[in-house]
């Protein structure tokens, strides 16, 4: 059975399948759902809240009256307001929409088409209209292909599951960044080892490696009336946002994306590499490519994106540890979140393996702890996430999710919150990087370690240090590092387990050597959830 037989279905596009991949053809139909209770029922970041907006109300001005643009509580009467605007073909045809990308949004739709199981042909029949549930499109391989990738792990001889292992065969699929002869380009899969420069010790990378401002977007009368709105549910729909409002600094249409990943390419992907680790107080931007939220919200594929990005180094001879750097996060990284979501199941986000149960503080949770927080890092960091709703992997992993590990706050809480507080936040997205990657409380199904570090790590990638009333060094004392004695603390707590394993056996060496180990746990017991 084809899923475009005449007459064609209306396609229903949730806020995160923007792009004119979504679509079978330019022409086919629209509908776009806003639902004002999404925001009543979760506080969430302002600048997140602005995008999501903007973007689907940018695609339905695209669309014109391609589209059916509604407003209304919730999905349901969204959905039963559409089909009034519907001509009796386009009703009798019914919906179809692109699985979602979360597991309450797929049982919902579920519930609308009476589909129960994974049979794509089968279309329900709901109280609104006919609906088709259709495969998720927007990725480089389908949950099926991963499917029997994952399923071939289990086999004899067999590895684990590996990000590794699957990026290779993402690149071999696609043919991306490859010789002729199928080999990797310079010969080598992962050029990781040479992305791993700490910061420079002085100045931002305009002036050491001359990587301008990034290309910010310009904001237009749909903003304006965003954040009219915004304003409005604020303040008389007790809807509550956190953090700061400011310019638009992510694409929100597929014209704005291609052109921030053209300024990508030609200005900061040369020395994106070289600096993706590292972390400056005075650079929040560093050479990021600022693609998470439009390719979060279905604005561009993936598979685009790093063929862009293999034309440009072809073409150009952009250093390559930076374009395999860059393509890894993309089809190997992000597209491995992803297809993990689906294949551990729904459970796998209430792990804890390691027994964090301490509840986030408020200064960290609100956002709100401006002078509060002296850790000059985590301040840092935290103020960029208040005021922009994002900063690169290594503030969240290892500042951000490094103090949360350290302190034993709740998995569960950080997953949230990092899926409220961050502009490209998602369930997908947030449930095997905090839970697994940040957290370690998957046990080592995403790494064989928990990354915990202490502040020789971040004194070595960052500029932190040097002004921060913490010394690096010290791990006892009124001066001693939160971060270093936090690493002592969480290496005591979970002896056992970092014991057992090759990779952090060390530590435990190392912590039954310091003769003041008894006085750090103590102290950092003290400190517990105190603004640092």
């Amino acid at each position: 059975m084809s899923e475009d037989r005449a007459p064609q279905t209306v396609r229903w596009l949730f806020a995160d399948q923007l792009g004119p991949h979504f679509l079978d053809d330019p022409h086919q139909r629209a509908v776009l759902v806003e639902s004002t209770r999404v925001f009543a029922r979760r506080t969430v970041h302002r600048r997140k809240a602005h995008l999501v907006l903007s973007a689907m109300r940018h695609r339905a001005a695209e669309l014109g009256e391609q589209a059916v643009h509604v407003r209304a509580a919730t999905y349901r009467q969204g959905l039963a307001q559409a089909a009034e605007q519907l001509t009796d073909e386009e009703r009798a045809a019914g919906l179809s929409v692109s699985d979602p990308t979360s597991y309450a949004a797929r049982r919902f739709v579920r519930s609308l088409s009476g589909r129960h199981d994974d049979d794509v042909e089968r279309a329900g029949s709901s109280d609104l209209l006919p609906l088709r549930v259709l495969p998720a499109r927007g990725w480089a391989v389908t949950q099926g292909e991963f499917a029997h990738w994952a399923g071939r792990r289990g086999e004899p001889g067999q590895k684990r599951l590996l990000m590794e292992d699957f990026y290779r065969e993402v690149r071999r699929y696609h043919h991306l960044l490859l010789e002729g002869d199928g080999e990797p380009l310079g010969g080598q899969w992962n050029y990781d080892h040479d992305n791993r420069e700490p910061a420079p010790r002085t100045g931002t990378l305009r002036e050491v490696a001359g990587v301008p401002e990034p290309w910010w977007p310009r904001e237009d009368d749909v903003d304006a009336q965003v954040r009219e709105d915004l304003d409005r549910m604020a303040r008389d729909e007790g809807v509550r946002f956190v953090g700061e409002d400011g310019p638009r600094r992510f694409a929100v249409t597929q014209r704005e994306a291609l052109h921030v990943l053209r300024d990508f390419l030609e200005h900061r992907l040369e020395a994106f590499g070289t600096y993706e680790d590292a972390m400056l107080a005075d650079d929040r931007w560093m050479a990021h490519s600022f693609l998470s939220v439009p390719l979060n919200l279905g604005l561009v594929h993936p598979v685009e994106v790093v063929q862009r990005a293999e034309a440009h180094h072809r073409e150009h001879g952009t250093r390559l540890a930076s374009t395999e750097g860059f393509v890894r996060q993309v089809v190997g990284w992000r597209e491995y979140v992803w297809h993990l979501y689906w294949h551990l199941g729904e459970d796998y986000g209430q792990r804890n393996e390691l027994g964090a149960t301490e509840p986030l503080p408020e200064w960290f949770a609100d956002l709100d702890a401006r002078g509060e927080v002296r850790a000059a890092c985590l301040s840092d960091v935290l103020g960029t996430v208040r005021e922009e709703g994002w900063a690169h992997h290594i503030p969240r992993l290892m500042v951000l999710g490094g103090y949360a590990l350290a302190r034993g706050w709740s998995p569960q809480e950080m997953t949230d919150w990092f899926q409220t507080r961050f502009v490209d936040g998602y369930a997908w997205v947030m449930a095997a990087n905090v839970v697994g990657m940040s957290q370690h409380a998957d046990g080592g199904v995403m790494a064989t370690k928990p990354y915990w570090s202490g502040g020789a790590y971040i004194d070595k990638m960052s500029d932190y240090c040097g002004r921060c009333p913490y010394d690096p060094k010290k791990r006892l004392g009124e001066d001693a590092c939160p971060f270093t004695g936090g690493y002592w603390a969480f290496t005591a707590r979970h002896e056992g387990v970092l014991a057992k394993n090759p990779r952090t056996s060390r530590a435990v060496s190392g912590l039954h050597r310091l003769k003041d180990a008894d006085a750090v746990v103590a102290q950092e017991a003290d400190r517990g959830s105190h603004a640092p």
